[in-house]
Formats: C-alpha cells, structure tokens, sequence
C-alpha cells in the first residue's frame, strides 16, 4: 500500500465521511459563503442601473436614489464581513477538528500494524504523513467546499443575469471559460505528481535527519560529521530540485490564466463596444458586463490559485490513505476470548516460520513444551532464530504454519490484549520513554499506586540508585533514557515488568550489554523476576545460565541439543564449544 496511488474520485469517496460529524457547520459555512458573494453579484447591477439612468437623465438621480443604493450596498457589505467572520474563524475550526480525526484514526491504525511495517517504513516518513501532510488537509477540508460553492454560485447567477442584458456577448464569454478550465486541469495534474514527490522526499529527509541526529554519537566516534553532511547536501539539493520543478510549473499556471484574463477582457471591449454601437446593449450594460467579467476572473483566479492547496491536500489524503490501507497482519480472531489467570504452559506444535515481507525461512517443524514456572535458556550462533521464536509467543508475528498454545489452547483463542498482558518482556535495547523514572516504571501497569511502583523498583533493586538521582522517581531521564546508565535503564526496565507481573517472562539477552558489576545486579534482579513464572531465556553469556532447567540450542536446523548445563557439556556437542569459547576467551 505504500505506493499505491488513488484516483480523485477515490480519494474523494473515502474523504468526505469526516465531513458527517460536521454537517452542520459546513452548512451555515456554505451559507456565509453565499451571503459573501452577494455583494459581487449585486454591485454590478447598481452600477448598470446608476450608470444607465445617468446617461439617460442625470436629474433623475435623485439622492434619495442613490442614497438607497449606497445603504444597500452598505448593508450587504455588512453581513459580507460577518459571514467572512464566521468563515474564517469557525470554517478553520471544522478543517482542524477533521485534521483532528484523521490524525486520531491515523494514529490508532499504525498501533495495530506488524512489526513488518515498521521494519519496512522509515519512521521520518511516517511522521510526515500524520504531521505535515495532515496540516494541508485543515485548508483543504475548510476552502475546497467553499471555494468551489462559491465559484458554481457566481458562474451560474453571473450567467443567467449576463444572459439577460445579452444573450451573444454572454456565450462569447462564457465559451472561453471552458477553454481555460481543460488548460489549467491538465497543468494541474502534473502539479500533483510533482507534488506527490516532493512528499515523498520531505518524508526521506525526516527520516536522513532522525537517523543522523539519533545517531549522532556514532558519527562523531567515527569522525564522519563530513559524510553526514554529504548525505544531508545531496538530499537537500534533490529536494530543491523538486521545488524547483513545482515553482516552474505554478509559473506555467498564472501566466496561463493571465493569458485567458486578457482574452476575456479583449472579448468583453471588442464585441461588447460593437454591439454598443449597433445599440445591442446600452453604456451601462457594458460597465455592468466589465465587472461581471472582473467579478469571474477573480472567482476563477482564485479557483485556480487554491489548485496548488487542493493539490497538496489531495496528496496529504491519499498519503493519510495509504497508512489507513496497510494491512492489519496481526489481529483478533473471531470469537477471541480474554485470557485470565494462564498456567503459562507454551507448546510448540510442528511450528514453521518465514518472514512475510521477504520470505526468509527461520525454522521449520519446530516442536517445544514448556512447563508452568520452568525457566528455559536459548542459546545458538546468530540468526537461528532465538529472538523470532520469543517474538511468535506474544504474536509479534504469527506463524506460518503450526500453532502455539498457552495451557492447551492456541494463542489466536485470545485476544491480543490479553496474550501480551499476561507477559512481561525485558530485552537488551532498553527503550524508556521521555519522562520521568516514575512515569516510565509505572508503564508497567498504568494506574498503580506509588507504593507499588516503589516495591517494584525494590523488587529490581533500582530503588537505591533511584533515590540517589537528582529528582528520585521525578528524575527527567531524557530521550530514550539516555540520563541513565546501561545497568540504571536496565533495572528500571525489570521494575516495569515486575509492576506488570506477569506470568510469562521473555528475557531477550537482557545483560549482554552491561559490564561485570551491571551484569551482576541486574542478573540478581532478573532471578527475582523469573521465579516461579514460566521463563524464556536467550543468552549471549553462558554463564547467566547454567542454573536453567532446560537449555535449548537453536540453529539455523531447528532445537539440534536440548538438556541442562552439565548434561550438554557432556555431550561435547554445539553448547560445549560455545561454552569452552567464552570460558578461553575469559
């Protein structure tokens, strides 16, 4: 879906549903809309009517008469500037209250997509299609209605009136238009592919910019501040390009319709002075016809300047679309059922699995039982599939064939909810949010007590360093933690998971990033959190394993040993030579 690309009429259909809740308000904007175009239409006939009676008889204009025009003139004047009050004030407001909701609907799909997604989707480019791009539908969803009401609304009145003081000189008119519309349609077509690009790099150069700026301690221990700079000159000047190619295009664009204003102005002089001469039309009409020409030029002027704005935000909607059109991999079943108070016995029944987006086979009828409360380490080279197989427990992916059950029953009877609360994950990349030490353990189980939220740190043996911090539990930690070290992160990643407390614990080489004394803490308080709950284990040191009651090894060939510490290291097998490796390295 995420190239896929929308016809208007498409776009349109899936769009103005976010109209409903707002029905109301787009009618009365519509309504102001007509009233601000009253004074348009009308000022033309009072001057035809001011005008003619003037050349007839100059006494007959009386003050009174005049008086009369200008106090309506005044008065439609008026109510002209209140209705543009309300359009610009409220009509914003619906645009940004709609902005609103597909933001909110954007939002609440990419929180159910796979982790396929976003292994295949820059984050920077996700950011621009629920920020930037959405920022273009608020003055579309508020212009795009009015902007055409208006437009059908003086074209039909300025019609039927024009038609009335002369039929010929208002077909000579009017025929051009339709000439100038299939112009600019065409212009505006390649306006949009141009745009639609131009998206597409603003949300590459978000993601070169996330990525140098996230990675900006990488680039500075290798000195490569150059490359970077490189990088970030290329895209900038690709997307230059890109907005250089636009600005041509708008060029295009006005001098095209100021071409058309000129030919319709010639029209109106040439035949409208002809006619006048034959005595077709009176002196006043002319004047009346000058500025009805005056009156569509700018109507249809504005029409045209809104295309680059009606572009953008058909492009920002069918970038929303293509969010709100990818795939939900991973959902409940029908008839799903919440899990409470699981055993946590897990089997692995004849499992198979391959990733969906390139088809890479990890294993193949893989069979495995876990007991309740038995703590089972993997071990194995890299890409065995150690991770993927903990991934498949709490259905970050599903399987490709096989099944896994949870006390009997296969993982896809539960809904995902409650699968995932019933386990608690501790991995080596610790991500805590941008808040506070408290904030970030309460994650755990959002609307638990302090006390609680303080036992668990106990628990994990962060509570010392905690209230050692500058704030306590108020500490700011920073983004993704980065005021902490790699033992502080990791012990307030298990406080989380203890508040959480699940039966299931998935402990994805959780200590192979600390150093001695790190490791030793943490690992104490990884002990405490596996007891007497059903364990997953994958292991880069050895040595934190050795008290398990299963250790498995798997490769790239499915589980080839299985057995505790002693009983793999007497079978001299793939666990022994991993295992002998560390202890010399050590």
């Amino acid at each position: 879906m995420e190239n896929r690309q929308y016809k208007t009429k498409e776009l349109f259909g899936r769009f103005l549903p976010y109209f409903k809740p707002y029905w109301k308000t787009m009618v009365f904007d519509l309504s102001c809309a007509g009233l601000t175009t009253l004074c348009e239409l009308v000022l033309p006939m009072i001057m035809r009517f001011i005008t003619n009676e003037g050349i007839r008889d100059v006494a007959s204009l009386s003050m009174r008469t005049v008086g009369m025009m200008v106090g309506l003139y005044l008065m439609l004047r008026i109510v002209d500037c209140i209705a543009a009050y309300y359009m610009a004030g409220t009509g914003h407001i619906m645009g940004a209250r709609i902005e609103t909701d597909m933001r909110r609907d954007a939002y609440h799909h990419l929180q159910q997509l796979s982790n396929t997604y976003y292994s295949n989707t820059k984050v920077g480019q996700i950011m621009g299609r629920i920020t930037n791009d959405l920022f273009d539908v608020t003055e579309f969803a508020h212009h795009c209605p009015e902007e055409f009401f208006i437009a059908g609304v003086k074209l039909i009145i300025s019609f039927i009136i024009l038609a009335r003081i002369n039929v010929l000189l208002t077909l000579i008119i009017f025929v051009i238009i339709p000439a100038m519309v299939a112009v600019c349609m065409k212009l505006n077509f390649r306006m949009r592919a141009v745009f639609r690009t131009q998206r597409h790099h603003i949300g590459e150069l978000n993601a070169r910019i996330e990525d140098s700026l996230l990675g900006q301690k990488v680039v500075k221990a290798f000195t490569n501040e150059d490359m970077e700079n490189q990088k970030f000159e290329s895209d900038n000047g690709r997307f230059l390009d890109i907005k250089r190619d636009s600005y041509h295009l708008m060029a295009q664009f006005n001098a095209t319709t100021r071409a058309f204003d000129g030919i319709m102005y010639v029209s109106v002089l040439l035949f409208g002075s002809l006619f006048m001469i034959k005595g077709l039309v009176e002196p006043g009409d002319l004047v009346a016809f000058l500025l009805y020409v005056t009156t569509l030029i700018t109507t249809i002027r504005r029409i045209i300047e809104f295309a680059e704005q009606f572009q953008r935000g058909m492009t920002g909607i069918e970038r929303f679309l293509q969010i709100m059109d990818a795939d939900i991999e991973i959902f409940d079943e029908e008839g799903a059922v919440e899990l409470s108070s699981p055993e946590g016995e897990i089997t692995f029944h004849n499992v198979s699995f391959e990733y969906p987006d390139d088809h890479n086979q990890v294993f193949t009828n893989l069979n495995l039982t876990v007991h309740p409360g038995e703590k089972v380490a993997i071990v194995g080279p890299s890409g065995g599939g150690k991770t993927t197989l903990c991934n498949l427990i709490p259905r970050f992916y599903d399987v490709t064939d096989g099944d896994i059950t949870l006390d009997g029953q296969n993982i896809k009877r539960f809904t995902l909810k409650s699968l995932r609360r019933s386990i608690g994950i501790v991995q080596q990349d610790v991500y805590l949010f941008s808040g506070t030490v408290y904030e970030n353990i309460s994650y755990g189980r959002p609307g638990a007590s302090k006390e609680e939220v303080i036992e668990a740190a106990k628990r994990a043996s962060a509570h010392e360093f905690i209230m050692e911090l500058k704030d306590g539990y108020d500490t700011y930690v920073g983004e993704r933690g980065v005021k902490l070290s790699g033992g502080q992160k990791q012990r307030v990643s298990i406080a989380r998971v203890f508040l959480k407390n699940p039966p299931i614990i998935i402990l994805d080489e959780a200590t192979s990033a600390l150093d001695n004394e790190s490791e030793w803490i943490v690992q104490e308080s990884l002990e405490k959190l596996a007891a007497g709950r059903t364990t997953f284990v994958i292991a880069h040191r050895l040595s934190t394993i050795r008290n398990a009651e299963k250790i498995l090894v798997l490769t790239e060939n499915g589980i080839v040993e299985s057995g505790n510490h002693e009983e793999l290291l007497r079978q001299n097998g793939i666990y022994a030579e991993l295992y002998n490796m560390q202890f010399r390295v050590k």
